[in-house]
This record gives structure tokens, C-alpha cells and sequence, in this order.
């Protein structure tokens, strides 16, 4: 039996532009774009968890806020994810491609050039 796999996310945003990032190639949904963050270890505080993932990620320190919104979306009927979104800021370093391809600041517009993962894309409509 398949369970869902709850996952965090970052709705990071500077001068207008939000953060987003690129899958590495070799990964479920590789090469396309997400918020990034990461998954939930058993027991851990989603909060704790988001912060973890970006550190582990990009080499970033973050402060989590308040909750944006959540998804919940089942991928060729294999994967569920549930995602939660929460706002950030930043707090410190410099971004690093740790455990991603690619990165980019992007305004709400800018991001229908981009391979949005299917999860990610109720956050995109919501942004500001």
C-alpha cells in the first residue's frame, strides 16, 4: 500500500521575485522546477524540517513563518504528495547548488517559462 509522502516547501520572496528550484536530473520530476524544500522525517516538526532542507540544499539559513497553503497530488498513481507550504525569509548565506540543478528569482509571470512540478502549481496560482 502506498502512503503519501508529506513534503515542505519555501515560498521565499526578494524584490518581487520568489525563489524556485531546479530537480537534479536523476530524481522523480528531474530536471523540472519546484519550491524548494523537502521531506518530512518521521516524527519531525514540519517547521524544523523546511529549515533542515534548505540548509541541506542550498547552504541557506531561513526563518519559517506562517503556513501559505497546502497540495495534495498523486503522480501516475505511484507517488502521493502532500505539500506544505510555508512563507520565509531569509536569513543568511549564500546560496549554494548542494542537492539542486539550478536556481532562479523569478516574478509570478515569469514562472509559466518554467517546468513547474504538478504539486507546486497551486502555489503559483495563489502567489501574490
Amino acid at each position: 500500500m502506498n502512503v503519501p509522502i508529506l513534503v515542505t516547501a519555501s515560498i521565499m520572496k526578494n524584490n518581487g521575485k520568489y525563489l524556485i528550484t531546479q530537480r537534479p536530473e536523476n530524481t522523480h520530476n528531474g530536471l523540472r522546477w519546484e519550491f524548494p524544500g523537502g521531506k518530512l522525517n518521521f516524527g519531525e516538526d514540519p517547521r524544523k524540517c523546511l529549515k533542515r532542507e534548505i540548509k541541506e540544499e542550498l547552504g541557506v539559513d531561513i526563518e519559517v513563518l506562517d503556513i501559505f497553503e497546502y497540495s495534495s497530488h498523486v503522480y501516475e498513481n505511484t507517488k502521493h504528495i502532500v505539500l506544505l507550504a510555508f512563507i520565509c525569509k531569509y536569513r543568511g548565506g549564500e546560496i549554494k547548488k548542494l542537492h539542486i540543478k539550478d536556481y532562479a528569482w523569478v516574478t509570478k509571470k515569469e514562472m509559466s517559462k518554467y517546468d513547474i512540478t504538478q504539486a507546486d502549481l497551486p502555489f503559483v496560482r495563489k502567489l501574490g
